[in-house]
């Protein structure tokens, strides 16, 4: 059966300055599927994701995206970037907004929604992620659980292709970090294309289709989530799980 592809990347590189952060990178994702990318910090597991959302320019390679290099000058990057939604490690809300306003900007000013839709789709999102109650709240008054879980929200109320998440939970106190894989959780389950870079292990382990291991600036393995986490080949990879799980 012929695999449907949301992403195809076609030997990526990334350096900045005489530094390569990315080395050759070849990697598809397929339609609905989790792909957590794992590794060490300095693995360019974060600039990976930069790059496919353009928030870092590639030095060359192809992203292909419904059969178009989003790397070509006359690719409209603005209508891409309204389909990849991105959440952060820092939330990257807007402080001057309420949460209601945060989940509508974007909705009105890069899908040209109407005020009054864009609201429905912001709440509807709210409610999912348990943050109703709090839409005329500011970031400043929320716990770093509340505004990611508004992140997370206002991604989704853009009706995207895929969401990528980068370490969504390195910033939150180790009380929260439940919270906010319960939602991705949830979310997995839903048939969202999902790219992840994560140290939670235990949770890549139960939510990923594939998992990717960077080490160095290369895909050093990469393989179903039951055989990166049961049977790793690479004694890279193997080294980097021992830390994280006692059983391999």
């Amino acid at each position: 059966m012929k695999k449907d592809y949301i992403l195809k990347i076609n030997h990526l590189k990334k350096s900045f300055g005489q530094h390569e952060v990315l080395k050759d990178i070849d990697l598809d994702i397929e339609n609905g599927e989790v792909l957590t990318i794992i590794g060490s910090s300095g693995s360019g597991k974060s600039t990976l994701l930069r790059c496919l959302n353009l928030l870092e320019e590639p030095t060359s390679g192809q992203i292909i995206y419904q059969q178009q290099n989003i790397l070509d000058p006359n690719f409209d990057r603005i209508q891409y970037r309204a389909k990849v939604g991105m959440v952060f490690q820092q939330f990257n809300l807007f402080n001057n907004l309420n949460v209601l306003d945060n989940c509508i900007v974007a909705q009105t000013t890069v899908l040209k929604k109407d005020r009054d839709s864009a609201k429905k789709a912001a709440l509807k999102q709210l409610e999912r992620v348990g943050m109703a109650p709090y839409v005329k709240a500011k970031p400043a008054q929320l716990s770093g659980g509340q505004k990611q879980r508004v992140a997370i929200a206002r991604s989704l109320a853009m009706s995207p292709d895929l969401i990528l998440f980068d370490e969504p939970t390195s910033a939150l106190d180790p009380e929260m970090v439940d919270g906010i894989l319960d939602i991705m959780k949830d979310l997995a389950h839903t048939g969202l294309t999902m790219i992840l870079v994560t140290h939670e292990m235990g949770f890549a382990r139960d939510v990923s289709d594939h998992v990717v291991f960077m080490d160095n600036g290369v895909i050093a393995e990469k393989g179903t989530a039951e055989k990166i986490f049961g049977e790793p080949e690479n004694p890279r990879t193997q080294e980097f799980l021992k830390r994280y799980l006692n059983r391999i």
